[in-house]
């Protein structure tokens, strides 16, 4: 069974924005987790067109410039950021693998299941549980 990756505390993710994060994948971020209407959605930094192409054309450069979807430098596909489903572009209908987080009673935010690659899961709430 996978362990938990500890990412940052929930407080460091900004409401509208995404942020990469390395993980164990040295050079590049290994998955990236946007903060969107108080829920955070967590998925590979893969673009499902073209595996092992990273998303952010920067440093933690997920989204459009109105915050709305998530882009791929490469190909200018979006996909929504509640789901990680293509809407437009080379992998239309396909979806991002989503990475299961977990928030901790202290605020911390873990990524679950890494090694097993992705495990879909749901948004996660800002409120912190036990």
């Amino acid at each position: 069974m996978a362990g938990r990756l500890r990412l940052c505390h929930v407080d460091e993710l900004r409401e509208g924005t995404a942020r990469g994060f390395a993980g164990r994948r040295a050079g590049r971020d290994r998955l990236f987790v946007v903060k969107q209407a108080g829920m955070l959605h967590a998925y590979l930094d893969d673009c499902p067109h073209q595996p092992g192409s990273a998303m952010a054309w920067r440093r933690d450069a997920y989204l459009n410039a109105a915050a709305t979807r998530i882009v791929c430098s490469g190909h200018g596909a979006e996909f929504e950021i509640e789901s990680g489903r293509c809407t437009l572009g080379p992998c239309l209908g396909k979806s991002l693998s989503r990475v299961q987080l977990e928030v901790d009673s202290d605020g911390s935010v873990f990524a679950l299941g890494l090694a097993d690659t992705a495990v879909p899961d749901r948004p996660v709430p800002m409120t912190r549980g036990g």
